[in-house]
């Protein structure tokens, strides 16, 4: 961890210390086709265009991303959606990216851990994740996000992995203590939005999801920061960069001086 690292209220998985590549991937948005959170908020909640207007504050610098999210989370559960409703649905409602099964399915047989480093709620992650891949390859996967408080009136709330960070849960702290290790490892980090700023200059190789709606928050901070990154449109196009580098066919130079994946 950093010297001045934010105190986090949940504990993180044990660190691969052993490995040569490992792959840290954001889940909604990323891993998924549809950001679970912004479903909730845009069809529950207080609506798509408050949404946007918070990232885009959130973008420019004048909210925190542990704010915006707090009260587009909070819009769902004052309108009077439970917890386990909120699930049902989200299970019902949210699709894998197409090619990320095979994507897992290559790591795996590779030996580099694939770890989902998310703003959102685990309870929500495993649910949809052991729905969408199954249970066996979803408890192999571990899961650093935020957690839920579930209040006596039935209404909830999420509880930040890093409450006094700006972020809620600062991801940059999932990554940082890879690189404390005597030989580290190469670190692929794949983001798509806001919540993934913290993290994206940290990545040996960073990939940023286009999206298909104009929602490309994260490319657009990258480009702003000078932070190079790879755009891709789901992982069977990733998988590819991801082996040359792996096989030692190409550096993650230059793979990130194409800038796209075409």
């Amino acid at each position: 961890m950093t010297e001045h690292a934010p105190e986090s209220t949940l504990p993180y998985p044990p660190v691969h210390k052993d490995k040569k590549f490992v792959v840290l991937s954001d889940w909604d948005g990323t891993i998924t086709t549809c950001d679970s959170n912004d479903y909730m908020t845009d069809n529950l909640g207080f609506g798509k265009e408050k949404r946007r207007a918070g990232n885009l504050d959130i973008l420019s610098g004048k909210y925190t991303f542990r704010d915006a999210f707090h009260e587009m989370l909070d819009s769902v559960s004052s309108n009077g959606h439970k917890f386990d409703e909120c699930i049902d649905i989200l299970r019902k409602n949210i699709e894998l990216d197409p090619g990320f099964k095979e994507f897992y399915k290559w790591c795996k047989g590779n030996d580099i851990p694939v770890i989902i480093v998310s703003s959102g709620m685990t309870p929500i992650i495993r649910a949809v994740l052991s729905n969408l891949v199954g249970e066996d390859d979803a408890k192999d996967i571990d899961i650093i996000s935020n957690d839920v408080d579930i209040h006596p009136d039935s209404t909830w709330s999420i509880k930040f992995r890093h409450p006094t960070s700006g972020y809620g849960h600062d991801k940059s702290q999932a990554i940082l203590p890879y690189r404390d290790l005597p030989d580290p490892p190469m670190l692929f980090f794949f983001g798509d939005g806001v919540s993934d700023m913290s993290a994206a200059k940290h990545a040996d190789v960073l990939f940023v999801k286009e999206k298909p709606n104009g929602e490309n928050d994260l490319a657009a901070y990258c480009t702003a920061h000078g932070i190079r990154h790879i755009l891709f449109r789901d992982f069977s196009q990733a998988l590819g960069v991801v082996q040359s580098v792996v096989k030692g066919e190409k550096t993650p130079d230059e793979v990130l001086s194409a800038g796209r994946i075409e």
